[in-house]
C-alpha cells in the first residue's frame, strides 16, 4: 500500500557523482566507508566526517564489479565479487583470486554481504534476464557453496544478528523481499516471501538493530523501512530517481544511487546521500577467512578531497 514519506532532511554526502554507486558497507575495523561504483569497475574508500564523505582511495579493480566484503582483520583487505568470480583486494591494490569462476558464462557477480559466521554470500545476475543464475557462500576456507538456484538478479541481502533468518532480494521477477531459516552450515530452508515491493524495484538492503529492513527502491526515488513480517513502517523520499543500496552507519542510513540510464541526471543522481534515522545499525559483517598470498598490483588512486 501507499505510505506517506516521512518528513526527514536528506543530504548529499559526496561532492562526486558516480554513474552507478551500490553497495554501501561500514567498515567495522577503522569506522570508515567503502562503495563501489560498478560502471567503472571501481572499489572506493573514505570516511564520513562533519556530514560529508571525503573519499581516499579507489582501486581500479577493470572488471564488472559486485559487492566487497571487509575481512577480518585490520589492513587485511576486502573480497570482492567481480566479473564471474571472487577475489581478494589488498589495500594496496594486489588483487588475487580467491575462486575459479562460479557465475555462468555471460553472468556476472552482483550484490552481496557478510554473515555472523564469517561466510561472504554472494550472488550472480544474468543477462539476458533468465532464473539461471544461483547465490553463494563462500566459507572461510575459500570454498564456494551453492545455496540458492534459480536466481535472475541477485541483489539485497542481510543477516539478523543470530545468523539464523536471512532476508533477500532476487529482483526480478517478483519484487520481493523473501526470508531464510539458516542452520549453522549454512544450508536455507523454509523460504517463504516477506512482501512485495510495489512501484519500483528493490535493490540493496541493510538491516537495522530493531531488526527492520531498508529497502533501496530503483526508479522511484525512495528508500522503505519494513518490518520482518513485511509491514511498510516508513518512506523516505530521495532526489534521486535511481537509490541502489543503503548501509546504517550507526544512526546515518547512507544510500548510493545511480546516474546509469537517465537521459537527463539531476543533481542528486549518483551522489551518495545520507538521512538521519531513529534506529541504527551495525558494521558489515567480515569474512573469516585469509587473504590469499599471490596477486598482482592494480591501479590504487588517491582520490582528490
Amino acid at each position: 500500500m501507499p505510505h506517506t514519506p516521512t518528513a526527514r532532511t536528506v543530504e548529499i554526502l559526496s561532492d562526486a557523482r558516480y554513474v552507478q554507486a551500490e553497495s554501501p558497507r561500514w567498515d567495522g575495523r577503522d569506522g570508515g566507508l567503502a562503495w563501489i561504483d560498478m560502471a567503472t569497475g571501481s572499489l572506493h574508500r573514505g570516511r564520513i566526517e562533519d556530514g560529508k564523505v571525503v573519499p581516499e582511495t579507489a582501486i581500479i579493480i577493470g572488471a564488472q564489479i559486485g559487492a566487497p566484503v571487509p575481512l577480518s582483520q585490520p589492513g587485511a583487505g576486502w573480497l570482492v565479487g567481480v566479473d564471474r568470480r571472487v577475489v581478494h583486494v589488498s589495500d594496496d591494490g594486489v588483487i588475487s583470486p580467491l575462486t575459479d569462476d562460479i557465475a555462468g558464462p555471460g553472468d556476472y557477480m552482483n550484490d552481496g554481504g557478510g554473515d555472523p559466521s564469517g561466510r561472504f554470500w554472494v550472488g550472480s545476475q544474468s543477462m539476458p534476464r533468465d532464473p539461471h543464475c544461483t547465490l553463494w557462500s563462500i566459507e572461510p576456507d575459500g570454498e564456494p557453496i551453492a545455496r540458492l538456484d534459480g536466481v535472475t538478479v541477485s541483489n539485497g541481502l542481510a543477516f539478523d544478528r543470530t545468523g539464523s533468518t536471512l532476508y533477500y532480494i532476487d529482483t526480478l521477477p517478483h519484487r520481493s523481499i523473501e526470508a531464510f531459516d539458516v542452520a549453522p552450515d549454512g544450508e536455507l530452508s523454509n523460504r517463504r516471501t516477506v512482501c512485495r515491493v510495489e512501484g519500483g524495484n528493490p535493490d540493496g538492503m541493510a538491516i537495522d538493530l530493531d531488526g527492520m529492513l531498508w529497502v533501496a527502491v530503483w526508479d522511484a526515488a525512495e528508500v522503505r523501512r519494513y518490518s520482518p513480517g513485511g509491514e511498510l513502517l516508513e518512506t523516505i523520499g530521495l532526489p534521486a530517481r535511481r537509490p541502489t543500496a543503503v548501509a546504517l552507519v550507526d544512526r546515518l542510513l547512507v544510500v548510493t544511487t545511480a546516474s546509469i540510464g537517465l537521459a537527463d541526471p539531476a543533481h542528486a543522481d549518483g551522489a551518495l546521500l545520507g538521512v538521519q534515522v531513529d534506529v541504527g545499525g551495525a558494521p558489515a559483517f567480515p569474512w573469516g577467512g585469509t587473504a590469499p598470498n599471490v596477486g598482482e598490483v592494480g591501479s590504487v588512486e588517491r582520490e582528490a578531497l
